[in-house]
């Protein structure tokens, strides 16, 4: 009864995901033919005959990798969906294709899978054509914020082997091919500020499984005076703030609801000195630790890492420390020290992040984002804890590395701009962000991938939950433009327009220009 149409009749049975041919292919029907015949024509009725061969199922017989001049095989087929001995799946070839663009190694542009039939036996052989790009970065910059001058240098192997770091043969420059990540990174301008961070990954701890092992460590000490240097050595205080710390994480790919979805485990440590420092936090002096567990659940289905065009990525996480001062139920903690009231600090931290892509015309994508944060605490008495809070607004850049707080892009506003000061001191406790952006891609190249963007944008920080509004937020739109360099990773620029005022301001916050460096918005 339906009005006949060649072009909807062609995508249902050849083109769209769930077509028939797709179906069939699903299934290992590989040698499946379909055949649509006009078997007789009445006035205005067509009568169609669909003649359908579907043959055996197909086997895969064998997997072939070319083009992997870098990486090694083994970390190839580990993420492979198709093996052999397995029923050929259309939709498990597709994925393949998605686990090695993820990977970072391959040019996504150029994953060629080819399927080779052999009909005689009833099987096939698949070969993987990939072309490797380069994913090592190098830092080396100069950046200007808070009055002050800092250099950087660094440096991130993102196709690391540290099994062959015995093997002389492999430093070229460094030993590569198994896939693991080293991150070593120093920022500094003398004696007013310092900053020294590693981390390390390795994607498949053991070699067998899927599950993730992952540790770092940090140092960074800020002088009170910024302009110390200019103004010579007796300007240099001993007021200052300083933190050291370390993480240590192991991560699982889960198989329930689906294998998109991971567990993330980190169990951190970091031991702040504040010394004469007001303003920065809720405490001017003294030492506190803050020993901390971590559980994040994950769902990642975005089908590249460089510019996605489908999918979503979704996590929810709790950040907790023991609840300290239920144990000492006699502590008056209203009247006592901020040195023995956040001695071992506090907390229950809670965020919830989402991405989500939609290709609406060719390469030109929608992406829509939410992310949301809350720094609970358990006591009244003691309140909220003076260091892992949100600091809301500008491009997230402040020319250097401040741990203990979570710095939040938001464009169209300054730097800080949108945080709640309370008693003088700088304190967002609870956050929320909502961003719409259209991209459309300028060079796809692995060399220089460019595209542009057109966004919308809207947040607001607020001291207490009891405070929160979603619809209280202080909105944005500009333009901007991204390239991800390999030696240097992503860089951008934005030119944005807040259409409202942020705290201290006389106005709207309108023209503003912000500048992104390996980090997105």
């Amino acid at each position: 009864g339906d009005i006949f149409d060649q072009k909807v009749l062609d995508e249902r049975l050849f083109i769209d995901e769930d077509a028939v041919n797709g179906v069939y292919l699903d299934n290992g029907y590989l040698f499946f033919q379909l055949t649509p015949v006009e078997v007789s024509v009445d006035d205005d009725t067509i009568d169609y005959e669909m003649r359908l061969y579907e043959g055996e199922i197909a086997t895969v017989n064998s997997v072939i990798i070319k083009g992997n001049t870098r990486t090694n095989e083994h970390v190839i087929r580990r993420e492979l969906r198709t093996m052999p001995g397995d029923k050929f799946s259309k939709s498990e070839l597709i994925r393949t294709v998605r686990e090695l663009a993820n990977l970072g190694h391959f040019d996504p542009e150029q994953i060629e899978p080819n399927p080779i039939p052999n009909q005689a036996d009833g099987t096939v052989d698949i070969e993987y054509r990939l072309v490797e790009r380069a994913t090592d970065q190098l830092e080396v910059s100069g950046g200007y914020g808070a009055g002050m001058l800092v250099g950087t240098i660094g440096i991130r192997f993102s196709n690391f082997a540290a099994s062959r770091i015995f093997d002389p043969k492999a430093w070229r420059p460094v030993p590569s091919g198994d896939g693991q990540t080293l991150s070593l990174r120093a920022q500094t301008n003398g004696k007013v500020y310092q900053s020294y961070n590693f981390s390390f990954v390795e994607p498949w701890f053991g070699g067998k499984k899927p599950n993730s092992f992952s540790v770092s460590g940090y140092y960074s000490k800020m002088n009170r005076n910024p302009y110390a240097i200019w103004q010579g050595g007796d300007a240099i205080k001993d007021e200052y703030y300083s933190v050291t710390g370390f993480t240590v994480g192991l991560g699982k790919r889960l198989t329930w609801p689906d294998d998109f979805f991971t567990l993330y485990n980190a169990f951190s440590y970091q031991r702040y000195k504040v010394k004469d420092y007001p303003g920065l936090f809720l405490v001017d002096n003294g030492f506190f630790n803050n020993f901390s567990y971590t559980i994040t659940l994950g769902r990642n289905s975005q089908d590249q890492i460089i510019y996605p065009r489908r999918g979503s990525n979704l996590s929810v996480s709790l950040q907790i420390t023991p609840p300290y001062s239920l144990f000492n139920p006699g502590v008056d903690y209203a009247n006592i020290g901020d040195g023995d009231k956040y001695k071992w600090v506090e907390y229950h931290r809670w965020m919830f992040k989402a991405d989500w892509y939609h290709a609406l015309i060719g390469d030109l994508v929608l992406m829509a984002r939410l992310h949301w944060g809350w720094l609970g605490h358990y006591n009244d008495d003691i309140g909220p804890s003076p260091f892992e809070g949100f600091d809301l607004g500008g491009d997230g850049l402040s020319g250097y590395n401040l741990y203990g707080r979570e710095t939040i892009a938001q464009r169209g506003y300054p730097n800080r701009s949108l945080t709640p000061t309370v008693d003088g001191n700088k304190s967002g406790n609870v956050y929320t962000k909502y961003t719409l952006e259209l991209r459309y891609p300028v060079s796809l190249n692995p060399s220089a991938t460019i595209f542009v963007l057109a966004w919308l944008e809207a947040g607001n920080a607020w001291y207490s939950i009891a405070e929160f509004n979603p619809y209280n937020t202080k909105r944005a739109a500009g333009l901007g433009v991204r390239a991800f360099l390999p030696m240097f990773g992503l860089l951008g620029i934005d030119w944005g327009w807040g259409f409202d005022p942020y705290p201290g301001s006389s106005g709207i916050s309108g023209s503003q220009f912000h500048f992104t460096i390996g980090q997105q918005f």
